[in-house]
This record gives C-alpha cells, sequence and structure tokens, in this order.
C-alpha cells in the first residue's frame, strides 16, 4: 500500500513538472538515456569497441550488425554505443572545468568591482574575442589531441560566459543587506564569496549549463572531425563521422550517418534540459501559474 501510494505521489509530481516544463522532462530522459548507454554499453553489444571483424567489412546493416560494420570491419552500433561513454567523458569534465574557473571569476570581479573588475573582465573579453572552433583548434594543435586537452580547452574557453554570469548577479545584491551583516559581523572574505554569495548567484549558471555541455559535445566532434581532436579507433562519435564520410559517395551511407544520429540526440537533450531548467528557474513562470 505504501509503495502504491509512493508511486501515485511520484506520478503527480512528475504531472506537475511536464506541465511547468515539458522540455525539461523530455530532455532530462534524453540525457538519462545518454548515461544509462555509456553505463551498459559492455553489456548490451556482444563485440568489443575496437574488434576487427575481417570477414565484415562495410556490411550493410542486418541482424548481426544492426548499424552495419565500417571500413575496418568494425561493428557500428557497438562504437555508437561506446561513443556514448567518450561523449559523458567531454561534457561532464568540460562543464566542471567551466565551473571551477568561471563562478570563481566572476565572484571575485563582481564583489571587489573597480580595478579588479575592469582587469578580470578584459581579460575574459580577450579570451571571447577569438572564435571558439578557432581557438580550441590552436590549442589542441598545439597541445596534443588526448581527452584530457580536449576537455580542458573546451573547459577554458567557455569558462568566461560562467563568469559573466555570475559577475552580473553579484553586482545585484553585493550591497544586499545580508551581504552588509556578513561584513560587519567579520567574515573572511572568502566566506562571504562563497557562503553568501554564490547560493544566491548560481541559479543562472545552473540553467545555463546543460547548454554548454551541448556545445561542449558539438566542439568536440567538430575537432575530431576536422582530424585535430580524438581520433580513430577510439569510438568518439565526431571521429566515426570522419571515418564514414569518405563512404558516403560509394553508398555506405550508414557508417557516418548513426553516430551522426547519436550525437544529434544527444545535443538535442542536453539542449532541451537547459530550456527546461530556464523555463523552471524563471520567476515569471510561477505568476503565470
Amino acid at each position: 500500500m505504501a509503495i502504491a501510494i509512493s508511486e501515485i505521489r511520484a506520478g503527480d509530481r512528475l504531472a506537475r513538472l511536464w506541465r511547468r516544463s515539458s522540455s525539461f522532462v523530455v530532455g532530462s530522459a534524453l540525457v538519462a538515456l545518454l548515461v544509462l548507454t555509456a553505463l551498459l554499453c559492455g553489456f548490451v553489444s556482444p563485440y568489443g569497441p575496437t574488434q576487427v571483424l575481417p570477414n565484415a567489412i562495410l556490411q550493410t546493416p542486418s541482424a548481426a550488425h544492426w548499424f552495419g560494420t565500417d571500413g575496418n570491419g568494425m561493428d557500428v552500433f557497438t562504437r555508437v554505443l561506446y561513443g556514448a561513454r567518450y561523449a559523458i567523458a567531454i561534457a561532464l569534465p568540460s562543464a566542471f572545468v567551466m565551473v571551477a574557473v568561471g563562478v570563481p571569476l566572476g565572484l571575485i570581479a563582481g564583489y571587489y568591482g573597480g580595478v579588479v573588475d575592469e582587469v578580470l573582465t578584459r581579460m575574459l573579453d580577450v579570451l571571447r574575442a577569438f572564435p571558439s572552433i578557432i581557438l580550441a583548434l590552436a590549442v589542441v594543435s598545439a597541445t596534443g589531441q588526448s581527452l584530457i586537452n580536449v576537455v580542458v580547452v573546451i573547459g577554458l574557453i567557455d569558462a568566461p560566459i560562467f563568469a559573466r554570469v555570475v559577475r552580473s548577479e553579484v553586482i545585484s545584491i553585493r550591497r544586499s543587506d545580508f551581504v552588509a551583516s556578513a561584513v560587519v559581523t567579520g567574515n573572511p572574505t572568502w566566506r562571504i564569496l562563497f557562503v553568501h554569495l554564490l547560493p544566491n548567484t548560481i541559479k543562472g549558471a545552473a540553467a545555463l549549463l546543460p547548454l554548454r555541455m551541448a556545445w561542449a559535445l558539438r566542439v568536440s566532434a567538430t575537432l575530431a572531425f576536422v582530424g585535430v581532436g580524438i581520433q580513430a579507433p577510439e569510438p568518439e562519435w565526431g571521429a566515426l563521422i570522419r571515418q564514414g564520410a569518405e563512404y558516403i559517395i560509394s553508398g555506405q551511407h550508414w557508417v557516418a550517418m548513426f553516430p551522426g544520429i547519436a550525437l544529434v540526440i544527444a545535443v538535442f537533450g542536453f539542449n532541451l534540459m537547459g530550456d527546461g531548467l530556464q523555463e523552471l528557474t524563471d520567476p515569471r513562470l510561477d505568476v503565470k501559474k
């Protein structure tokens, strides 16, 4: 009986969440599917992600190979599934770098203002002045094509966005009574920044995070496609699309098509989740409801 009541309550909560933001529900479901795929891909496919099948080169999709095979005789379905691990391994650490670098800079610039704000803001403006893809291409080419380098570069390039969002929020509340009270009672600066200001300024950055994770996936796939990012035989979706592009003209479209579809679904899921978070954190939404 208790289980049935809890299921009803969970269903009611989901229904209310759907009414408030169906985008968030659908996007979260797609992101959850991506995470499950990354966790369970080793149990789903009988093949390894780099296992070569000499007698199965460029086979069309079939019962034995759902997405066909590529020019090396590797199972495309298996490689697309394992590509989800690279997607998570890029999106989540990149988001951590963005937040870990951008949020403290935004807090410091907004709280101190004056020369500190001016210097930090101008430095961030210089970083954002370069086209993101071109800058990522240049830095990854110089530092190496490892997963760690790709993650760090993407995170650092996008950190200024979070810094600006947090900075604007801090500027709007730094003269508030609760901040003045914290200063008067002798709280150290780090406590004012991270205990008093951060919880009141992080909402906008949190809503922005899934959107920037989608951006990180797109940039990573772009880098791999042009030959700078993670490369074959690693089953990263951008690398798989690059590998399959040469076969499209000869009719073996499935090699590039299926990893491309997986990338679109993942990016779409993160974008929907981000749009939904912005809807849920918009105070005007509560007024309308």
